[in-house]
């Protein structure tokens, strides 16, 4: 794992190894999922869950930060904004790993491509954030992108809308909570925890379980979903105190190249021209943003030069 320097302007090394890190396994993840694709989605959703809570806390022990959290739990209004967040995620991680199981990897990279630009239309309703011109035509043709696949497949591409959804609401209700990553997800998988292992239970008790019945890489597989889970956002935990905003985004985009590479190069998924021309829309969309973004940065940069 990369070293935690600190607090840091612009961008090093350091940070963006860890952001790089974090995408590139949140890019190859559908490699793991496809390893265990005879185990059905909910259970192993059950397991990321309960896996990742038992890794999450031990990182907390061992770091003697457990006490930093009770103020969040005596708090009801805290604990609400992490309890959506925790259904949210559970949502964006079954939808995830049906999807990648079910031969439908290309339909979660649209969705992670989407996922940016909606996050920036949430900041605008939401916290009154302000855009450019070519941030709002970025909305737009993202907007336009999804509308022509519709029409073209004659229904909507619902795996990458409600992966985009509920990460970029995720994303928001985070913005919000007060707690670091590490603390912020242990509750989240605190509160879930309860509910995979007594689903776990269930399926043990009528013998229908996978873990520990079948092949032993399926079990070790399974019992490491929280090290595969917790890692990456760990790394963009550190990244994210490292790097700039706009050095995080733009890299953001290698995570779902990674996985549009493996669902065409590598399981052979079909790419349509359809969602090839939506695609070509969406990298349009993300490009306009970014030269914005970076246009508007500009001046910033060039004062603390002179500075």
């Amino acid at each position: 794992m990369c070293p935690d320097m600190g607090q840091a302007t612009g961008t090093n090394r350091y940070g963006i190894l860890c952001a790089l890190g974090a995408y590139a396994l949140w890019g190859f993840l559908p490699v793991y999922w496809k390893a265990v694709q005879r185990v059905p989605a909910v259970e192993i959703l059950a397991h990321r869950i309960f896996w990742s809570f038992l890794f999450l806390a031990g990182l907390v022990r061992l770091r003697g930060t457990s006490s930093s959290l009770l103020p969040a739990v005596r708090q009801r209004k805290t604990m609400l904004v992490y309890l959506m967040a925790a259904l949210l995620l559970s949502v964006n991680w079954g939808t995830y790993i049906w999807a990648v199981n079910a031969d439908r990897i290309v339909e979660t990279s649209l969705g992670y491509y989407i996922n940016p630009l909606l996050s920036v239309g949430l900041g605008v309703f939401f916290l009154k954030e302000r855009l450019g011109m070519l941030q709002w035509v970025a909305v737009v043709l993202a907007t336009v992108s999804v509308g022509y696949l519709t029409l073209a497949q004659g229904a909507l591409p619902w795996i990458a809308l409600v992966l985009a959804t509920s990460f970029a609401l995720y994303g928001l209700l985070k913005k919000l909570a007060p707690l670091n990553a590490l603390h912020g997800l242990t509750i989240e998988t605190a509160m879930l925890a309860p509910l995979a292992l007594v689903y776990l239970g269930v399926l043990e008790a009528s013998g229908t379980g996978s873990f520990a019945h079948g092949e032993t890489l399926t079990t070790v597989l399974l019992a490491m979903a929280g090290v595969v889970t917790a890692t990456p956002l760990l790394l963009f935990a550190v990244a994210a105190r490292q790097i700039s905003l706009t050095s995080l985004g733009i890299l953001q985009f290698f995570s779902p190249t990674c996985g549009l590479f493996l669902g065409v190069i590598v399981y052979r998924e079909p790419f349509p021209r359809p969602k090839q021309i939506a695609f070509a829309i969406i990298w349009a969309a993300l490009a306009l943003y970014w030269f914005e973004v970076l246009r508007l940065r500009k001046p910033q940069f060039a004062s603390r030069a002179s500075s």
